[in-house]
């Protein structure tokens, strides 16, 4: 009888304990490491350590100027806004914001989320294009915009025209609407994507195409991104990026024509159903961009990367990519995460990238500089590198 006496109760949870096991022994298992501060050098647990982990490009996150005037946004306009921009969180910081961010990219609009993962995610799913052509590396947040968004999605080689070129020829019989996206600063390889090419392949089959410029925004003249740096804004339909690495605060912005961002606006979910950027994010990340644009960070981040990129390579390390991203290949798993080890006993805080975040064989340590570390404490990196280095014999 249906709920007699005797009867077994099933178990329908969920085995978490068991799951962190598996995830351990596959060498996925995380933990979240206290900083104290966004400086290049902060303690960890008590312990003073040098950073170069960050996606603080421009060291802007502790820049007294940006400090001030994300608390005067705080006390003119509030510590949030309260609301869904659509009921009354749609408040100054965020259009003046917005204004000057369309400004640097030379578009009608912008439009600010409260992440660059929520703009990604948002703009997708408003878009919903029938197929996607998206590059092999793009970032989690693209990838997942792509399922949410329900659509067909074609991926193509790493940076390779030709490939998305092969892939769209394959269809090109096929109707509906189309949509490459591609991030221009690839976040684990520091290279960047041949955005001119890509364009070219995209207009042959007449899609549109979508670029994330979240390890970009800021590092270019005037402030722009790759987009901006290679004369191609008219050419990129949608442009997306991050308030939260070189402009050092938090929030997702997409730029782009008057129509574009009315229609996110109302479709957009991510925007629609979720409270506004708190105001005084939106007033540290204006104050960086207008830094980003007319200071000398810009010229003191490259120094800094060209650098420590030229001593690592002299001790014998590969060091790829073609930006501020600086991956140092090591290529065994095991062999990453003994630099890294090893990097911190140093007093040096760069981290063990390994699969499934990269292909198997090509372990790294992912090296970040910023415009705020000082010529001293390049040396000191370089100084632990070759000391980790050398007592793994990498060197």
């Amino acid at each position: 009888m249906a709920g007699g006496e005797g009867q077994q109760t099933r178990d329908r949870g969920f085995d978490l304990h068991g799951r962190l096991r598996e995830r351990e022994r596959r060498g996925l298992k995380r933990s979240l490491d206290t900083a104290e501060s966004a400086a290049p050098r902060t303690r960890f647990d008590g312990d003073e350590r040098l950073v170069f982990a960050s996606n603080n490009y421009l060291g802007l996150a502790t820049d007294d100027r940006v400090q001030a005037a994300a608390a005067e946004a705080a006390r003119e306009v509030g510590a949030g806004a309260g609301a869904s921009r659509l009921v009354t969180g749609d408040t100054t910081a965020h259009r003046a914001l917005e204004r000057e961010l369309a400004d640097t990219k030379d578009t009608d609009r912008a439009l600010v989320f409260s992440s660059g993962y929520a703009a990604n995610v948002g703009t997708l799913t408003a878009l919903d294009p029938d197929v996607v052509f998206s590059d092999e590396l793009n970032h989690a947040s693209i990838i997942d915009g792509c399922r949410l968004a329900d659509a067909e999605t074609v991926v193509y080689d790493h940076c390779d025209p030709d490939s998305l070129a092969a892939a769209m020829r394959e269809r090109e019989d096929e109707g509906g609407s189309w949509l490459v996206v591609t991030d221009s600063v690839f976040s684990m390889d520091g290279d960047v994507a041949p955005l001119h090419d890509l364009c070219d392949v995209a207009e042959r089959y007449g899609a549109w195409v979508m670029v994330d410029e979240a390890h970009a925004t800021g590092l270019y003249e005037d402030g722009g991104g790759v987009a901006e740096r290679d004369g191609l804004g008219d050419r990129v339909d949608v442009r997306l990026g991050t308030l939260s690495k070189a402009l050092g605060s938090q929030g997702g912005y997409v730029a782009g024509s008057e129509t574009l961002v009315r229609y996110l606006v109302n479709a957009a979910r991510s925007f629609v159903f979720s409270t506004g950027l708190a105001p005084p994010a939106a007033g540290a990340a204006r104050k960086a961009l207008a830094i980003s644009r007319t200071g000398d960070c810009r010229e003191r981040l490259w120094a800094n990367v060209a650098r420590l990129r030229d001593e690592l390579a002299s001790l014998g390390y590969e060091v790829g990519g073609d930006t501020q991203i600086l991956p140092v290949m090591v290529g065994d798993c095991e062999d990453a995460v003994a630099l890294a080890d090893g990097l911190r006993e140093q007093g040096v805080v760069a981290p063990a990238i390994r699969p499934p975040t990269v292909p198997h064989g090509t372990s790294r340590i992912r090296v970040a500089p910023t415009a705020a570390h000082t010529r001293e404490e390049i040396d000191d990196c370089i100084a632990a590198f070759e000391t980790a280095g050398g007592r793994l014999d990498l060197l």
